[in-house]
């Protein structure tokens, strides 16, 4: 026997116990009890119920449960469009994603120098957010690092990434005491930056040599039971 320890986190992090889990779908506690312990899978019916509750994915919490024919449907569900430039994202494609989004907000760049130059009104729209309980997160390129340089290197623009990356931190920087947003360096190799607004995701591939702007962009809305959106998600993390 094998507990479900996802199936688990997840109920306790919603604020659901087994049995106020059983009350809500109308079944018995001690099927709940064999779902979390011994990592029996619900009916499908059941699935859809407990990840919609909880605000997870079938494919995270029974990963066995779906035959990988399904899987493949399910994570091509999750495709709305495609992009071929991040250039080409239309500005109130932005604004709205921004402004909409209620629980998280997520960014994975090295620089997204476009951001605050395209959306002048960006960094009060994102405070007022947070001061709506929207988490935000902001993940930038440390400027000295040396995947930062190396990109820089690859593109032919030199020092250019770790210049556009400080004046993005000083749009950052009359908003540092709010702590309203989650402000932090990363120094890794970055093949995709990441933009998350709650369930909806737009995913910029990076491709050697050229600049993101001119790169392919995915957008995503995440399906309980897709994983492709859960993919990126957990990369973040």
């Amino acid at each position: 026997m094998v507990t479900n320890d996802r199936l688990r986190d997840s109920l306790s992090a919603a604020g659901f116990s087994p049995r106020g889990l059983a009350a809500r779908i109308w079944v018995a506690p001690k099927t709940v009890e064999r779902w979390i312990t011994q990592g029996r899978t619900p009916y499908p019916r059941y699935r859809r119920e407990i990840a919609a509750l909880v605000r997870e994915s079938e494919a995270y919490l029974w990963p066995s449960a779906l035959s990988p024919e399904r899987r493949i449907e399910a994570a091509e569900s999750e495709i709305i469009h495609v992009y071929p430039h991040r250039a080409g994202i239309p500005g109130d494609v932005w604004t709205r994603f921004f402004g909409g989004a209620t629980e998280h907000i997520d960014v994975l760049v090295y620089a997204a120098l476009f951001l605050p130059e395209q959306q002048p009104k960006l960094m009060k729209q994102l405070c007022r957010r947070a001061e709506a309980g929207t988490q935000i997160r902001f993940l930038l390129g440390d400027p000295e690092c040396e995947a930062v340089a190396r990109r820089g290197e690859e593109e032919g623009i030199g020092s250019a990434i770790s210049a556009k990356i400080r004046n993005v931190l000083r749009f950052f920087e009359a908003h540092a005491d709010h702590d309203c947003i989650d402000l932090r360096l990363h120094r890794t190799t970055l093949y995709t930056s990441i933009y998350r607004f709650d369930r909806e995701m737009l995913v910029n591939h990076h491709v050697l040599g050229l600049p993101a702007a001119h790169a392919p962009v995915m957008h995503l809305r995440q399906l309980d039971s897709g994983d492709l959106f859960t993919t990126y998600a957990d990369t973040f993390e």
